[in-house]
C-alpha cells in the first residue's frame, strides 16, 4: 500500500507501531507524499483524533479488496422498498388517517421547516445563550454581538436555529430536546426516522394544530387563524437524490387524499453564481428520460430575497438534473453553459416525472418536451449553490457551508413556508 510504504521509507513505521505521537504538522507532511491532501488529513483527524496515525497504520498492514454489491436493483425492488417504507410511516400515524387528508409535499431537510412552524428554539434562547456561553463558542458569542447591535445583516432567528444544532451534540442538551419533543407533538409535528428500505426521514405536520403565535415571525401570514378548521397535512422528506424521488412521490401521490402542493428545495451547483446563491428554475432537463420540462414555478426571486442576507436570487434559470454531481467534466458543463443550463441538481427531473404520471393516464415519456404552464397543483423548485464547478476546490466535497449556509437554506425555506400556509388560507376562504 502507498501510505505505508511512504510511512516505513520516512522512518515513522517504528514510531506508529509503538504509539509514539508524530506532530500534527509532521503528520500531514508525511502524508502528503502517500498522496493524501492536508485538508484529507484535517477530516482524517478530526474523525479519529490521537487514533489516527495507529489506524492508518493498520489499515496499510493487510491487503484489501473492496466490492459493492446491489442487493436490489430493479424497478419493481425500487418500488417495493419505497411502498413498505410509506406503510411504515402510515402505521406509525395511523391516527391522522393520511389516505383521507389533502397534503403539502415538501423535500427539503429535517430542521428548517420543524423550526419554522414550532418556534421552539426562539422560545429558548436564553438557554441556547447559555449553552455557547458555557463552552466559549467565542466566535459564535462575537457573531451574536454583532446581529444585536445591527453590524451585520444576519437574521438572528437563524442564529438561534443554528446553536440549537450545536447544541444537539452536547450531553447536557437531553432534557432541552426532550421537552422540543413533548412541544412538537402538542403542534402536530411528528417525526418519523427511517431504520429499514429506503433511508430517508419524513416528517408530517397537521396545519390544524400549529399555534400561531409560536411560528417564526417571518411566516406570520395574514389569516394564519384560519388554519384552525384546516384538515390539510404537510408531509416533508428528507430529499433524496435520483430516482428515489420519483418513487417517493409516485407512492405518495397515489396515495394520500389530494395533492395540494409540491415543492422541493436542495442543494445544486451553479454554472453563473456564486456558493450561497439561490436558484430558481422554471425549466429543467431530465438526464434519465432525456424529457425538457417547463413550468410555471410557484416562487419568484421577490418570495426569497427579503430573507437572504449574503447572496442573490437568481429566477428563471435553467437546471439540468444529473445522474450524479461527479459524472460531470468541464467540456460538458461548457456545453451545458452554451445552452444557458446554469443549475445542476440531482432530484428535479425524477419528481417531475412522477408528477407527470399524476396528471396523465400515462407513463412518463422520454426525449420529449412537456409543459407544465398550468399544473395540477402549486409546483415549485429552489436550489441554493453549494457548488461551483468551474471554480477549483469550492464544493461540499471541499467544505462544509456550515454557519454560511443557514443563510439561503432559512430563505428558502421562508418561503416554502409562507406560500404552503398562503395557499392553506385561501383554500380556507375560498
Amino acid at each position: 500500500m502507498r501510505l505505508l510504504l511512504a510511512l516505513g521509507q520516512l522512518g515513522a513505521l517504528e514510531r506508529l507501531r509503538d504509539h509514539v505521537d508524530i506532530p500534527a504538522d509532521e503528520q500531514a507532511t508525511l502524508l502528503a507524499r502517500a498522496g493524501i491532501e492536508r485538508d484529507d488529513v484535517a477530516r482524517l483527524r478530526t474523525i479519529w483524533g490521537d487514533q489516527m496515525p495507529a489506524r492508518l497504520l493498520r489499515i496499510g498492514t493487510w491487503k484489501k479488496r473492496f466490492a459493492v454489491r446491489m442487493l436490489g436493483g430493479s424497478i419493481m425492488d425500487y418500488e417495493r422498498a419505497t411502498l413498505r417504507w410509506w406503510w411504515k410511516i402510515e402505521h406509525e400515524l395511523e391516527p391522522i388517517r393520511l389516505s383521507q387528508r389533502p397534503v403539502y409535499f415538501v423535500s427539503s431537510n429535517t430542521h428548517s421547516l420543524i423550526n419554522l412552524l414550532s418556534g421552539f428554539a426562539l422560545r429558548n434562547t436564553d438557554e441556547l445563550l447559555g449553552f455557547i456561553r458555557e463552552r466559549e463558542h467565542g466566535g459564535l458569542l462575537a457573531e451574536y454581538e454583532k446581529i444585536v447591535d445591527e453590524q451585520v445583516p444576519s437574521s438572528l432567528e437563524n442564529f438561534f436555529y443554528y446553536v440549537q444544532k450545536k447544541y444537539q451534540s452536547d450531553p447536557s442538551s437531553a432534557a432541552y430536546f426532550a421537552r422540543r419533543a413533548a412541544e412538537e407533538q402538542e403542534l402536530g409535528i411528528y417525526r418519523v426516522p427511517s431504520k429499514f428500505y429506503v433511508d430517508v426521514d419524513a416528517q408530517v405536520i397537521e396545519l390544524n394544530k400549529l399555534d400561531p403565535s409560536c411560528l417564526d415571525p417571518r411566516i406570520r401570514v395574514e389569516g394564519v387563524e384560519a388554519l384552525r378548521a384546516s384538515n390539510a397535512i404537510l408531509i416533508n422528506i428528507d430529499y433524496p437524490l435520483g430516482l428515489a424521488a420519483y418513487h417517493i412521490l409516485k407512492i405518495v401521490g397515489r396515495t394520500v387524499g389530494e395533492l395540494r402542493g409540491v415543492y422541493v428545495l436542495g442543494k445544486a451547483a451553479t454554472l453563473n453564481g456564486k456558493i450561497g446563491d439561490v436558484l430558481i428554475p422554471n425549466i429543467i432537463y431530465d438526464e434519465h428520460t432525456d424529457n425538457t420540462y417547463s413550468f410555471a414555478p410557484a416562487f419568484s426571486a421577490a418570495d426569497v430575497e427579503p430573507y437572504l442576507a449574503h447572496g442573490s436570487v437568481l429566477d428563471n434559470q435553467k437546471a439540468v438534473t444529473s445522474r450524479g454531481t461527479f459524472l460531470q467534466n468541464t467540456a460538458f458543463l461548457d456545453a451545458l453553459y452554451r445552452d444557458f443550463f446554469t443549475d445542476v441538481e440531482m432530484e428535479g427531473g425524477p419528481y417531475l416525472n412522477a408528477i407527470y404520471e399524476h396528471t396523465f393516464a400515462e407513463r412518463y415519456p422520454s426525449d420529449q418536451n412537456v409543459s407544465f404552464l398550468r399544473p395540477p397543483f402549486d409546483l415549485g423548485f429552489l436550489h441554493y449553490a453549494s457548488d461551483t464547478p468551474y471554480s477549483k476546490g469550492l464544493n461540499l466535497g471541499s467544505r462544509n457551508l456550515s454557519y454560511f449556509g443557514m443563510d439561503p437554506t432559512y430563505a428558502t425555506s421562508l418561503a416554502i413556508a409562507r406560500r404552503i400556509l398562503q395557499q392553506e388560507v385561501g383554500h380556507m376562504k375560498g
